[in-house]
C-alpha cells in the first residue's frame, strides 16, 4: 500500500496543471517539448520575420554574462499563409541557419529555440501574433517546472545588448518582488560603419522624439508616462497571463500591453542596462522606428513632434484634476474656463462630465478618485488628446525646438544647442536618472 501511494504521487507530479489562460487564450498546444531546466527563471522572446540579422542577435544575447537561474531563448519566425514568396524564401533560409547556429552554441544553462510558424491567418499575422505566439510558448515552459513568476522578456530579431542584459532583468524581478513587468532602458546607434550616415541622423531625431514625447507627459505630470518600445519590456509569466497576454495587433502592439500594466502601481523601469535595437528603415509596419527612420531620410531630413503648447494644456488639465473630486455636476464646465483652447473640445468629444460623475459616485476619498480617474484618462487617452490638439489647434513643430523648451522648463543647462545629438544625450541622462 505505501509503495502504491508514492508511486500515484510521482505520478501526479508529472501532470501539466494547466491555467485559465493556457487552456482558453492561447492559439496552440505546447510547440518545445524538451524539458525546461528545474533553475529556469527567465525566456527571451524574439520575433522574427523578413529578416537578415538575427544570427547577430543571437550572437548578442550569447555573449551576456548568465545569471543565478538558467534562460531560454525562443524566436517565433513568422510569415501569413498568404505571404510574398521572397519573404518566405528569406525566412526559410534564417530558419536553417539559426537551427544550425543553435546546433553549436546551445549551452546546458542557456538554450535557444528556433520556431517557424508559415501559416498565420492573413488577418492578424505580424508582430503583435508572433510575439503572443514566443510569450505563450513561455508561459507553457514556465508551468512545467510551476514556476509562475519566472519572467518572460522580449527583444527584436534586429538587436544587441549590453552584457549586462539578462543579469540586470533577473536581478530588478529578484529584488522588487512586487513588480509584474519593467521598461528597460534603450539607446539606438548613433554612429558607425554598419547604415549611412542619414540613417543615423535620421534615428538621432526619432529617438529624440520618443524622449522629449515620454518626459513632456512627465513634466505636464501624467502618472503613466513610459516608453514603449517591444524590444525592451519585461513582464512575471503570472501577471501576463492575468492581464490577458499580448494582443494581436500588426503594431503598436507593446503601447497597449505596457499600458495594462502602468495604471496598476507594479509598473517599473530597468536602467542599469541596455538594449541596442536597430536604426535601420523599413517597410514592415505602418508606423514605428523603421517607418519614421525611412520617412525621415525620404524628407531630407528634420522631424516634426508635438507642440509644447499641447504639454502645457495637458498639464493644467492634470493638475485640475484633484478639484473635481468635490466638484458638483453643474460647476464641471466651470471648471475649464481658463484652461488652454481646444481642452473643452477635447474632452466634451469623450463625454467626459459624465465619467467624471461615475467616478465620483464609485470613489471615497481623493486618492482612489485620482487612481481611477487616471485609469480611464488613460495613456491612450493621452494620446488622443494630442492628436486632437495637433489637428485642431497646435501644428507640429520640429523636434530641436520642442526639445530645447522642455529642458528649459527643466531647469537643464544646455550647450550647443543647434545640435541634435547633444539634445539627445541631455535627454538620455535624464531617463537615466543622471540629470
Amino acid at each position: 500500500m505505501s509503495h502504491r501511494f508514492v508511486s500515484n504521487q510521482v505520478k501526479r507530479k508529472k501532470i501539466l496543471i494547466v491555467t485559465k489562460y493556457l487552456q482558453n487564450y492561447t492559439l496552440f498546444a505546447p510547440l518545445i517539448h524538451n524539458k525546461p531546466s528545474l533553475n529556469l527563471g527567465l525566456i527571451i522572446v524574439i520575433p522574427c520575420y523578413d529578416e537578415d540579422y538575427l544570427l547577430i542577435s543571437l550572437m548578442s544575447l550569447k555573449k551576456c554574462e548568465m545569471p543565478l537561474c538558467d534562460v531560454e531563448v525562443i524566436v517565433v519566425i513568422n510569415e501569413s499563409e498568404v505571404e510574398k514568396e521572397e519573404v518566405s524564401e528569406k525566412n526559410e533560409v534564417t530558419y536553417k541557419q539559426a537551427v544550425k547556429w543553435v546546433e553549436l552554441n546551445n549551452t546546458p544553462r542557456l538554450k535557444f529555440y528556433i520556431l517557424y510558424k508559415s501559416d498565420l491567418p492573413k488577418k492578424h499575422a505580424g508582430v503583435g501574433l508572433a510575439r503572443k505566439i514566443g510569450m505563450d510558448e513561455a508561459c507553457w515552459r514556465f508551468q512545467k517546472i510551476r514556476n509562475q513568476r519566472g519572467v518572460i522578456a522580449c527583444f527584436d530579431a534586429d538587436s544587441r545588448c549590453d552584457a549586462n542584459y539578462l543579469v540586470a532583468i533577473t536581478e530588478h524581478f529578484r529584488k522588487k518582488t512586487k513588480v509584474q513587468a519593467a521598461s528597460i532602458y534603450f539607446e539606438h546607434p548613433t554612429q558607425g560603419i554598419d547604415f549611412e550616415d542619414d540613417v543615423y541622423e535620421a534615428i538621432v531625431l526619432y529617438e529624440l522624439h520618443l524622449r522629449y514625447f515620454i518626459n513632456a507627459q512627465k513634466w505636464a505630470g501624467f502618472p503613466f508616462a513610459t516608453q514603449t518600445i517591444g524590444s525592451s519590456l519585461a513582464v512575471r509569466c503570472q501577471s501576463y497571463q492575468e492581464q490577458g497576454g499580448m494582443n494581436k495587433r500588426k503594431a503598436g502592439e507593446d503601447f497597449y500591453f505596457i499600458h495594462k500594466f502602468t495604471p496598476l502601481g507594479k509598473f517599473s523601469e530597468i536602467l542599469n542596462t541596455r538594449v541596442i535595437p536597430s536604426p535601420r528603415p523599413s517597410h514592415r509596419v505602418p508606423f514605428g522606428t523603421g517607418k519614421a527612420v525611412k520617412e525621415t531620410i525620404n524628407k531630407n531630413g528634420g522631424y516634426l513632434t508635438y507642440h509644447p503648447r499641447s504639454f502645457e494644456a495637458l498639464k493644467s488639465f492634470v493638475e485640475l484634476v484633484p478639484s473635481l473630486f468635490s466638484c458638483e455636476q453643474k460647476d464641471l464646465r466651470l471648471k475649464l474656463s481658463n484652461l488652454p483652447v481646444g481642452v473643452s473640445a477635447f474632452l466634451e468629444s469623450i463625454q467626459w462630465e459624465t465619467k467624471v460623475i461615475e467616478i465620483q459616485s464609485n470613489t471615497t476619498n481623493l486618492k482612489t478618485f485620482q487612481n481611477r480617474f487616471f485609469k480611464w484618462f488613460n495613456a491612450f487617452q493621452v494620446m488622443k488628446f494630442l492628436h486632437y490638439l495637433r489637428d485642431n489647434y497646435y501644428e507640429n513643430v520640429e523636434v530641436c525646438e520642442a526639445a530645447h523648451w522642455l529642458l528649459k522648463e527643466l531647469k537643464i543647462e544646455m550647450e550647443l544647442e543647434e545640435m541634435p545629438k547633444y539634445l539627445l544625450n541631455l535627454f538620455r541622462e535624464i531617463d537615466k536618472g543622471k540629470r
